[in-house]
């Protein structure tokens, strides 16, 4: 069952629950398609089912920074060991590649890291862990995830919205105009018709009269 039509069988405020929890495992490092269901959620928000996008945002933001909070924790106490044991348990995603490639990015951009990993789902999954293994402050880190939940979180499921309001209105739009156009291409045809019938009519030849005696 697809993600959407998996929460529209669910009332607002478990949507609301579910979106926030799924993006707080995806931040705490949990590989969760945290992205697909604000996306979902946001999408069913601009389709009059209940679900207030604003709501919905600060339930997405929230999920967004505690998680990665508690990912930091996670990190800062675990150490390395944590990443190697991630490893060897999700090879996919904590890879000694992607660990590298994440922790260069840490290395040169420091908390700038922690805000732009929110729009990139491989440094959104290690962000929080990745900090506290890293033993970046917390104080910067705290800045950076806090922005970086609010554009990510807030911006995505604004962002999603408007797309479908604007996406609904243009397509009844486009089926009234589609209506009316059908109207106009069935009364042109008709009157083509009436038309060329009218003049085969005056083409065709009289019939030749019948002598009486035959």
């Amino acid at each position: 069952m697809h993600v959407q039509e998996w929460l529209d069988t669910v009332p607002a405020a478990a949507v609301y629950a579910v979106v926030a929890l799924v993006i707080g495992l995806e931040s705490l490092g949990i590989p969760l398609p945290g992205e697909i269901v604000l996306v979902s959620a946001a999408l069913m928000s601009s389709q009059h089912t209940g679900v207030d996008p604003v709501v919905l945002g600060a339930c997405a933001t929230a999920g967004a920074v505690i998680g990665d909070s508690i990912g930091y924790a996670i990190g800062r106490k675990g150490g390395r060991p944590l990443l190697a044991w991630l490893g060897r348990k999700f090879p996919r995603h904590f890879g000694e590649g992607h660990v590298a490639t994440a922790e260069r990015s840490f290395e040169k951009w420091g908390m700038w890291a922690v805000f732009f990993g929110r729009f990139v789902a491989l440094l959104r999954i290690f962000a929080g862990p990745l900090a506290g293994v890293l033993h970046m402050p917390y104080w910067k880190f705290l800045i950076a995830n806090v922005l970086g939940g609010i554009c990510w979180a807030g911006g995505t499921t604004a962002v999603i919205y408007y797309v479908g309001v604007v996406a609904e209105d243009w397509l009844k739009r486009f089926s009234y105009l589609g209506l009316a156009a059908a109207v106009l291409i069935g009364l042109a045809s008709m009157l083509v018709v009436k038309r060329r019938a009218k003049k085969a009519r005056a083409e065709a030849p009289e019939p030749e009269p019948v002598p009486a005696g035959d």
